[in-house]
């Protein structure tokens, strides 16, 4: 597995990949690897000649309040993992030459990204979609793999694509779960044994919604108190942002439930944020 940790070289390598008609498929994540970041590389080695991943913990998409400094960071455990699924290119960038001192360009997503994640985390995916949009830019990838657990993410980096004209297909890989339905998800690790056992809760939440959906009920704001009353009864849950039914497509709130719709749910246990998600068709 080559490394490389200096952008232009980055961006040498993948050009000469591509010079020779090798397609790249490229997988950003922010380190602390687990089966879920695992599985988008599995997808990318059958569909591209070369697979590169990028390791980046990205400092503007956390507020001053969130947890930038802990974040899980495990390099020498993700080194092993991809090497054994044997990944081509690791991008092992650091913060100084992603962001050298005079950088000033911020890309934003309208719209989008102010919904769901981004009423409680404001200027969040702005970060995500320009560090994003700086990846793409380096590394111009054939196509590049993101989970459905960050739905929204993936809806945003998709309108930013299709929006800036970017020569890369967005490919939405679906979510991987604990074998209790859990989300795998990289700050399970803040979770104590008791928070651990309970989380299992946002996975029961969105399936009792989606039953009741498949069972017959169209009305959304019966199907968000459902999910708020099922949340509500967990003591280890110390905060719900939201939980509720919403299009797929805009992020907003359904009403009345016609066709496919987005059922998400973001909730805490003690400080520890999750989130979850499931598209279900009546």
């Amino acid at each position: 597995m080559e490394i490389i940790r200096i952008p232009r070289i980055m961006q040498d390598t993948s050009r000469g990949h591509l010079l020779h008609s090798r397609t790249v498929g490229f997988v950003p994540t922010m380190g602390a690897l687990h089966e879920g970041h695992l599985s988008l590389v599995r997808m990318s080695k059958e569909e591209n000649a070369v697979t590169a991943v990028s390791i980046f913990v990205n400092p503007i998409q956390f507020s001053p309040s969130e947890d930038f400094t802990r974040y899980p960071r495990t390099i020498e455990e993700d080194l092993e993992k991809l090497r054994r699924e044997g990944v081509d290119i690791l991008f092992l960038p650091n913060d100084s030459l992603m962001y050298p001192d005079g950088f000033a360009t911020m890309v934003e997503v309208k719209g989008l990204s102010e919904k769901m994640c981004g009423y409680y985390r404001p200027d969040h995916f702005r970060g995500v979609t320009t560090v994003v949009a700086k990846l793409l830019a380096i590394l111009r990838p054939t196509q590049a793999y993101f989970g459905q657990k960050d739905y929204q993410q993936t809806l945003i980096i998709r309108r930013m694509a299709k929006d800036l004209s970017l020569d890369t297909e967005i490919v939405v890989c679906p979510t991987i779960r604990e074998h209790d339905g859990l989300t795998m998800s990289s700050r399970n690790a803040y979770l104590n044994k008791e928070q651990r056992s309970a989380a299992t809760i946002l996975y029961r939440t969105l399936s009792q919604a989606s039953d009741a959906i498949k069972a017959g009920e169209r009305s959304g704001m019966a199907v968000r108190s459902l999910m708020q009353e099922a949340l509500s009864k967990e003591p280890l849950v110390t905060g719900v942002d939201y939980a509720s039914v919403y299009s797929p497509d805009t992020l907003d709130e359904v009403h009345e439930i016609a066709g496919e719709v987005l059922l998400a749910v973001a909730a805490r246990m003690g400080t520890t944020r999750l989130i979850d998600n499931m598209l279900v068709l009546p």
